[in-house]
């Protein structure tokens, strides 16, 4: 395994802890030794600067790590890499989940995000359970958000059910889309079709191709996928509904990139933006469009591809 650099922010779960206390928390299957060891060699830096194992740290503070196989080797027992905890507090994890990756575990998918972040938990010895509050289609990449707790996780499944939870996601699509409207095609559930509304805003089109921000405004199985379908725009790279291919991808082209939340304890609403990751900021690139990217605005957490930019 290729030694890497792992970029991430201080959580404001994490503030004010000792950098060795922050560290643990990120790599809970790591030694306390290790990761001192990992500290006094100089290879976590702040700012570009080696830093202490007993400097506090700040809520935002951008830290980075040259990993070694056995860093990359610890974090993955871990659950989580360090760089996919998004978001943190006394309530809530937001997780990176990355394309391919199912949700829960079913047949073939021993590995899957839940699980992960339960051995994540685990690891910290946490007296309480974890469990997703919505969920990404297998092949979509973005943030998750998790509920700490059986208390958490029913506030927060209320208040998706009352809509005060948002997804944003970046398709694109096949076709020129015109510049924004809606999508209203029920979805079959077994013998029922659901109504579902998903908004669109085209961002920018190039030949056979549109760039769309949707929002899901109803969270139905497929939902984007199929409604953009039904409109004569498939997603590229979903076979399954007729959209065109793309060399070397093997995933329809979604992802979601925002995702907002009332932090439970101030009822402030919370924003965490995920740029795409690599894979398909290239092909936007191949094709002209990688300007047309919303801008991630500075923040704590902001993920591309599981890697943060910092």
């Amino acid at each position: 395994m290729l030694a890497g650099m792992w970029q991430w922010h201080v959580s404001e779960f994490e503030h004010g802890q000792l950098l060795i206390d922050a560290l643990q928390l990120r790599v809970p299957a790591a030694p306390r030794a290790f990761l001192q060891q990992t500290i006094r060699k100089g290879r976590l830096r702040c700012g570009g600067q080696a830093v202490a194992a007993d400097l506090p740290v700040s809520s935002g503070m951008g830290l980075t790590v040259q990993t070694s196989a056995r860093f990359e080797e610890l974090a993955g027992l871990s659950g989580v890499p360090p760089q996919d905890l998004l978001y943190e507090d006394q309530h809530a994890l937001v997780i990176y989940k990355p394309a391919g990756l199912a949700m829960h575990l079913t047949p073939g998918h021993d590995d899957n995000l839940a699980s992960r972040v339960t051995r994540f938990i685990a690891l910290r010895h946490l007296p309480f359970r974890v469990a997703p509050v919505h969920r990404l289609d297998i092949g979509t990449s973005g943030p998750v958000l998790f509920g700490k707790g059986r208390w958490a996780t029913g506030q927060y499944g209320r208040l998706l059910m009352d809509r005060r939870l948002s997804k944003h996601y970046l398709a694109l699509v096949s076709g020129r889309v015109p510049g924004e409207g809606r999508l209203t095609s029920p979805i079959a559930e077994g013998e029922l079709l659901k109504p579902a509304l998903t908004c669109y805003r085209c961002l920018a089109a190039t030949g056979p191709f549109s760039l769309l921000d949707l929002d899901l405004v109803t969270g139905r199985q497929h939902q984007a996928r199929r409604q953009l379908a039904d409109a004569g725009w498939p997603i590229v790279g979903d076979r399954r509904y007729g959209g065109p291919p793309w060399p070397g991808l093997d995933h329809p082209f979604l992802h979601c990139h925002r995702l907002r939340f009332p932090v439970l304890a101030t009822r402030q609403l919370r924003q965490i933006d995920v740029p795409p990751p690599v894979q398909l900021a290239e092909i936007l690139a191949a094709i002209g469009l990688a300007a047309a990217l919303p801008a991630v605005p500075p923040q704590e957490n902001a993920a591309s591809g599981g890697q943060v930019q910092v």
